[in-house]
């Protein structure tokens, strides 16, 4: 990141008698089981989670008793065997949660049947790539030891991508936004009226599954809070999402540490503020292009040419980084420290405790507008 970082019915004829009264409340009832019909409620997906050699996420013995073990079994139809995704985050069977036991966030934590109470160790997230996200823990719904046997139990581990942690789930029923997001397109374009092409919201979804926690641990409220936050401070940074590079470039040649072994193998200047968090310095785009699995390093441009990229390197910041702080601005965010937290882990050095009141007010007016298009209460602590 770089010091300063300003761098989203028929007509009938008339008869006469019983058998027109009887016509009419024949026609009427029609009509009526036809609305009825036509417009169904949402109700949740239910539906059979398959995986590892096209078996089934299974409850023990049918058992729903809480602590009941999750497991792989040959796919039977029985109701252990249904699972709901109600779009609340949970996915439920027997009546009950999916859970992590003990809440724990550890590679090798098992999943249960539990009582619903709606905490993060019950929050599951159906990835378009078919992973199952615990996004608490970061990690993935998992068969133990790739073993396929029936009763091999299930557990969370890291996401590797390998056969043993893709499922094919029921679909979300109800939810927010065809992507899961709860900011919707339209949501989106009234906060950024301005904003650039360059900044898609396709782009911005895409980029989501990179960091699955995001925007989706905690109640709703949280979620959208968090949301707003990001947006809030992208921004700033942007000047609505009008800004793809730093603007100021007498400063380009500044980002080139040649302290660091690697260098600056793009050019001494290539390493502007670019994207919605305006990354800058080439050891941050060599951090944030090893967490992403792109060579940002040697391509940095990509971040001011690839929508999804910027998005991912501004969610890299947002979920990895504490800048002047001690806490991510996710994990600000999410355990309710308050917006005021993110802006110090984004430019507190240069505008928190006084430095600067005014840059501080423009992202807490940006967070309260978007938190208000969003439906949800800002919190507290709004100010660093």
């Amino acid at each position: 990141m770089s010091t300063s970082l300003v761098h989203q019915l028929p007509e009938r004829r008339a008869s006469s008698g019983a058998s027109t009264v009887l016509t009419a409340l024949t026609v009427l009832v029609a009509l009526i089981a036809a609305l009825f019909v036509s417009a169904p409620t949402v109700s949740a997906a239910d539906g059979q989670i398959k995986g590892l050699a096209g078996k089934c996420v299974d409850v023990a013995s049918a058992s729903s008793e809480n602590g009941a073990s999750v497991q792989l079994y040959d796919c039977n139809g029985t109701n252990a065997q249904i699972w709901s995704n109600p779009g609340d985050g949970t996915l439920r069977a027997l009546g009950k949660c999916l859970d992590v036991v003990e809440r724990s966030t550890a590679d090798g934590a098992a999943v249960q049947l539990w009582d619903c109470t709606g905490t993060a160790n019950q929050q599951w997230v159906v990835t378009a790539a078919r992973d199952i996200v615990n996004p608490a823990a970061d990690k993935c719904l998992d068969v133990r030891e790739n073993d396929s046997a029936n009763g091999t139990r299930l557990q969370i581990w890291t996401c590797t991508g390998t056969s043993n942690q893709k499922w094919t789930a029921p679909a979300r029923g109800g939810g927010t936004t065809p992507s899961g997001f709860v900011v919707s397109e339209a949501q989106f374009n009234q906060m950024f009226p301005n904003r650039n092409s360059f900044y898609t919201y396709n782009g911005l979804v895409q980029a989501l599954s990179s960091y699955p926690a995001f925007a989706k641990t905690g109640s709703d409220t949280v979620r959208k809070q968090e949301a707003a936050a990001f947006l809030a401070n992208v921004n700033h940074e942007t000047g609505g999402l009008v800004h793809v590079v730093e603007q100021n470039t007498a400063n380009y040649p500044h980002y080139c540490d040649l302290s660091q072994s690697y260098g600056c193998p793009a050019g001494r200047a290539a390493y502007y503020g670019r994207g919605p968090i305006q990354l800058s310095w080439n050891f941050n785009y060599k951090a944030a292009g090893d967490a992403l699995g792109i060579d940002l390093l040697h391509n940095p441009r990509l971040v001011e040419t690839d929508a999804a990229v910027a998005w991912r390197t501004g969610l890299w910041f947002w979920n990895t980084s504490t800048g002047a702080g001690t806490m991510t601005p996710h994990n600000a965010m999410v355990n309710q420290a308050g917006f005021g937290q993110t802006i110090r882990a984004i430019n507190g050095s240069l505008e928190c405790d006084g430095k600067n009141p005014g840059q501080v007010q423009s992202r807490v007016n940006a967070y309260q507008k978007f938190t208000g298009i969003l439906g949800v209460g800002p919190g507290g602590n709004l100010s660093c």
